[in-house]
C-alpha cells in the first residue's frame, strides 16, 4: 500500500486526481491544503475517512518532517500557480524520501526542475515536473509520430477550452504573462512574442469548429528545441470557448504591452467569476491539437495533425491524466528513472489517456 498525498487536494485539479486515485486499491490517498475543514470535506466526498484530510502549508519549514510522519510515498503537487514559485515543496519531498509529481505549466519552473537532479538521485526518488497537457501529453504525441519523419521541422500546439472555467490559481498563472514578452523558437532563431497576442483563427475538426487562439508561454517552447534538435519552429497558442471572452483577454493584453496597464493580474478573479456565470451559454466542447511538419523517409513533405476533442465539459480533466498514470505506475513498481526531470518520455499517449477513458474524449488524426 502506497500513500499518495495530493497537495491542493480540494482544488480544481487536485480533487479530480484524488477522486481517481481513491479508486485504486493499492493506494492510500491523503488530501491536503491549508484549510483543514475543506480537506476533510473533500475526503468525505470521496468516502474516505476524515483523517485522510490533512492541513499542510507549503511554507512550513518542517514540511519534510510532516511528510515523513504521514509516511507519504508519492506527493502530487497541484498547488499553483507555479509561475514564480520556488522548489521548496519538491525539496521537502526529496528530503522526506518520497517521489514528487507536479502539474506545473510555468516555463522556467518546469525547465529548471533538473537543478534538483543530483539531490533526487542521492535520495533515490523520482521528481517530475509538468505532468499536464504540456509538456507531458504534447511531447508524448510528438514521440508517437516522430518515427514517420526523417527530419522534423515544425511543432505547432494549441488548446481551446470549453465552457468550464479552471480554478483561480490556473487562471492567475496563464494571465501572468499577458502582454509580456517571451522567447519563441521560430525559423531556427529565438524571437520575441507577447502573451495572449498574435491573434489567429484555428480550424479544429468540424464538431468543434473555428476558435480564436493567441500566443502563450509554456515549457514546451523552452524544452522542445532541445529535445528535437532538427526542429526549427515550436509554437503554442491557446484560447477560450467564448469568442467575446477571448477578445477581451486579447484586448487587455494589448493594453499591457502598450504600457497602459501594469498586468492582467487584477483581472484574473473577475474574469474567472464571469466565465462561471456565462458557462451555461458557452460551448461545452474543448480541444487540443499538435501539428507536426517535416520531411518523410521518401524525401516528400509530411504533415500530421493530432487532435483531442472533449465534450460535456470534460476538457478540464485532461491535465489530470499524467499525475494519475504516474502515481499508479510508481505504486506498481513501474520503471521510472531516478532523478529530477520534466515530464517527457515517461508516458505514452495511451498511458496518459487511460485514466480518462470513461470521459467524453476522443482522438482524431489528420
Amino acid at each position: 500500500m502506497h500513500t499518495v498525498l495530493v497537495l491542493g487536494g480540494y482544488g480544481f485539479f487536485g480533487h479530480r486526481i484524488g477522486a481517481a486515485l481513491a479508486l485504486t486499491p493499492t493506494l492510500r490517498v491523503l488530501l491536503a491544503g491549508r484549510n483543514l475543514d475543506r480537506a476533510i470535506a473533500a475526503a468525505d466526498a470521496m468516502q474516505l475517512p476524515p483523517e485522510h484530510g490533512v492541513a499542510i502549508d507549503t511554507r512550513d519549514v518542517n514540511l519534510a518532517r510532516t511528510l515523513g510522519r504521514l509516511q507519504v510515498n508519492i506527493l502530487i503537487n497541484t498547488a499553483g500557480p507555479f509561475q514564480g514559485q520556488g522548489y521548496a515543496v519538491a525539496r521537502a519531498a526529496i528530503e522526506a524520501g518520497c517521489h514528487y509529481v507536479d502539474l506545473a505549466d510555468g516555463r522556467e519552473f518546469v525547465a529548471g526542475i533538473d537543478s534538483l537532479d543530483a539531490s533526487a538521485r542521492a535520495h533515490g526518488v523520482t521528481v517530475i515536473s509538468g505532468a499536464s497537457s504540456v509538456p507531458a501529453l504534447s511531447s508524448a504525441v510528438v514521440d508517437r509520430y516522430r518515427a514517420k519523419f526523417q527530419r522534423l521541422d515544425s511543432i505547432q500546439i494549441g488548446i481551446s477550452s470549453g465552457a468550464r472555467a479552471p480554478g483561480l490559481a490556473t487562471v492567475k498563472g496563464v494571465f501572468s504573462y499577458g502582454g509580456r514578452p517571451f522567447r519563441c523558437w521560430q525559423n531556427g532563431t529565438w524571437v520575441r512574442e507577447y502573451g495572449w497576442l498574435n491573434l489567429r483563427r484555428h480550424q479544429f475538426p468540424q464538431s468543434l469548429g473555428r476558435r480564436w487562439l493567441a500566443s502563450c508561454d509554456v515549457p514546451d517552447l523552452e524544452l522542445f528545441p532541445r529535445r528535437y534538435p532538427t526542429v526549427k519552429t515550436v509554437s503554442f497558442q491557446a484560447g477560450f470557448a467564448s469568442d467575446l471572452g477571448h477578445l477581451v483577454v486579447w484586448s487587455l493584453a494589448g493594453l499591457v504591452k502598450a504600457g497602459i496597464l501594469p498586468s492582467l493580474d487584477d483581472f484574473a478573479a473577475s474574469l474567472n467569476r464571469i466565465s462561471r456565470w456565462i458557462e451555461p451559454i458557452v460551448s461545452d466542447q474543448g480541444g487540443m491539437f499538435v501539428t507536426l511538419e517535416g520531411q518523410g523517409w521518401d524525401q516528400s513533405p509530411v504533415t500530421i495533425t493530432w487532435n483531442l476533442l472533449a465534450q460535456k465539459n470534460h476538457g478540464p480533466h485532461i491535465p489530470c491524466g499524467a499525475a494519475i498514470a504516474l502515481a499508479r505506475k510508481i505504486a506498481s513498481d513501474g520503471q521510472l528513472p531516478t532523478g529530477a526531470m520534466p515530464c517527457m518520455g515517461l508516458l505514452t499517449v495511451d498511458e496518459f489517456l487511460e485514466p480518462l477513458r470513461d470521459l467524453s474524449i476522443r482522438e482524431i488524426v489528420e
